[in-house]
């Protein structure tokens, strides 16, 4: 009997995942696929949701349409699995998405101070995916940290190790200097939230 990276058990629980998010993200996560592991691991990635009846050309889908966030879990999982990825090369992953995507350069263009960027936080959130809710909890410019909550937003352990490394790199595209991420709260460690500090 052949083994599944993903069975189809799993992958209909996934799918329950509530919410949709926009494309531009899984194309930044094959892109990344693509540089580290070549056209073959790229293909392998679309094989495995090829076989879960979810049939996709990572180079051809377009960074603005909305997909179920089950398949951003179902990706990553399938990453974690075909290519033996530990946390840290998935915040690889979420520094990479940064400094890849045109939307959040232009949109750090735009925002050129990090009291703007702040305010206009979680706007930028809700036009990406349609769950969850990004608050700033605290913002101290002279000791030089931002906490970030986020709110109402159940996707995957994997997703977390994203945000921490895409949150850092995100800040430097505003100030300059990167900083570090440690995630202080997240509800799959049993906390009503995710929090993440931010310091520089």
């Amino acid at each position: 009997m052949k083994e599944y990276i993903i069975s189809k058990q799993e992958f209909t629980e996934l799918m329950r995942i509530k919410g949709k998010v926009r494309a531009v993200g899984m194309k930044s996560y094959a892109d990344f696929i693509l540089k580290e592991e070549g056209e073959e691991g790229l293909k392998k990635l679309e094989n495995v949701l090829a076989e879960l009846g979810y049939s996709i050309k990572f180079k051809e889908i377009r960074a603005m349409d909305f997909y179920p966030l089950g398949i951003l879990v179902a990706m990553l999982v399938a990453i974690k699995r075909l290519f033996n990825y530990d946390d840290r090369k998935f915040r690889e992953m979420g520094r990479f998405h940064t400094k890849a995507s045109l939307l959040i350069k232009l949109f750090v263009r735009y925002f050129f101070s990090i009291e703007r960027v702040l305010k206009e936080l979680p706007k930028m959130w809700r036009k990406h995916l349609t769950v969850g809710d990004l608050k700033v909890a605290e913002y101290n410019k002279e000791k030089k940290y931002i906490i970030l909550r986020l709110e109402n937003y159940h996707c995957h352990p994997l997703h977390c190790q994203i945000l921490i490394g895409y949150l850092p790199s995100a800040l430097k595209m505003i100030i300059g200097n990167e900083g570090i991420c440690e995630e202080t709260k997240c509800i799959y460690k049993g906390d009503e939230c995710h929090e993440f500090l931010v310091k520089w």
